[in-house]
């Protein structure tokens, strides 16, 4: 996951002259763990995005065995995918621009870092579950079953995390 300390080394030299200029500095510290924040969250809605072609598989192998009925489960958990990956990728920025309107305080940032850092082995590992759903059809419901609950779960952790940039936490 991109760090914010990793723009440091992609500077150009008018960054580095601006970085001179007293309260610029500061401005694009912020700017630069605003684009490591949308980096992320792109990443972890692109994983998630990447794992539904386990259920693409999953779904073949059902209809060709004839187990129709388990078709709305995969579909209804395709469906709870993509609405996650959608949250994650439209989420509130972490940090306001210098002309926004709405400006976020950096504690509430490296927080909201955390929440999203934290997410990134809990998709990973949700990714390859779904992922290796095609390899076992006999269990598939109650894996289902368990990848709603882990989506819901995903969800929360999304609700937390926008109350937290709004001030409601």
């Amino acid at each position: 996951m991109p760090e914010p300390r990793e723009h440091a080394a992609n500077r150009n030299m008018l960054e580095r002259i601006l970085r001179q200029i007293p309260g610029f500095r500061g401005y694009l510290e912020k700017e630069y763990r605003r684009d490591s924040d949308a980096l992320q969250r792109e990443w972890l809605s692109d994983r998630l995005q990447r794992s539904k072609s386990g259920l693409d598989e999953l779904a073949r192998g059902l209809t060709e065995a004839g187990q129709l009925d388990e078709l709305p489960a995969v579909e209804r958990l395709r469906g709870r995918i993509d609405k996650l990956s959608a949250r994650i990728r439209g989420a509130m920025r972490g940090y306001s621009g210098i002309f926004d309107l709405v400006r976020i305080d950096e504690s509430v940032l490296d927080r909201v870092y955390e929440y999203d850092a934290a997410l990134v082995d809990q998709v990973d590992e949700f990714g390859s579950m779904v992922e290796a759903l095609a390899t076992r059809p006999d269990d598939a419901n109650t894996a289902i079953r368990d990848l709603l609950d882990r989506v819901e779960a995903f969800q929360r952790v999304w609700d937390d995390r926008e109350d937290l940039l709004k001030g409601l936490d």
